[in-house]
């Protein structure tokens, strides 16, 4: 089955918002959800229950600000959707943002209409975009989807 992919011109910002992450508690699946503009960042984990809620505030180069970044950054807990590859690493934010890397690594006809240089996609390293790595990719992210 030929498989066709149309590039929908995300930034990797588009993903960031919830991000699945490893609970610091019970190691299970959690979710990072960022409100930027209450400036707030909570942690919520189905498994235990743990729960939490930091600033956006950070320090970079001398100065405080609330700066927009990923949500688990701010919590500095790994990303669930995670695994290595040769001498890469594959990741994905969310559920979202693994099933669009999905789509694009299956399909064997890429569109890119208007390129932009701002999309994510344009932005992967090399090995995401190499056919020779389409299965064993498309396993890992099986796996990822199933990962308990």
């Amino acid at each position: 089955m030929d498989h066709r992919f149309q590039d929908q011109q995300y930034r990797l910002s588009y993903f960031q918002q919830e991000v699945a992450v490893i609970c610091s508690v019970c190691t299970k699946k959690a979710t990072a959800k960022a409100d930027y503009e209450a400036q707030k960042v909570r942690l919520t984990c189905t498994s235990c229950g743990h729960h939490r809620e930091v600033s956006t505030c950070r320090s970079a180069f001398g100065m405080n600000a609330h700066y927009i970044t990923a949500a688990h950054v701010y919590l500095d807990l790994p990303l669930w959707y995670e695994t290595s590859f040769k001498n890469e690493i594959f990741w994905a934010y969310n559920e979202a943002h693994l099933l669009y890397l999905e789509q694009y690594i299956i399909a064997k006809l890429r569109e890119h209409k208007d390129r932009t240089h701002f999309t994510f996609l344009e932005k992967l390293p090399k090995f995401y975009h190499d056919s020779k790595n389409r299965e064993a990719l498309l396993k890992i992210i099986s796996k990822l989807k199933n990962k308990k």
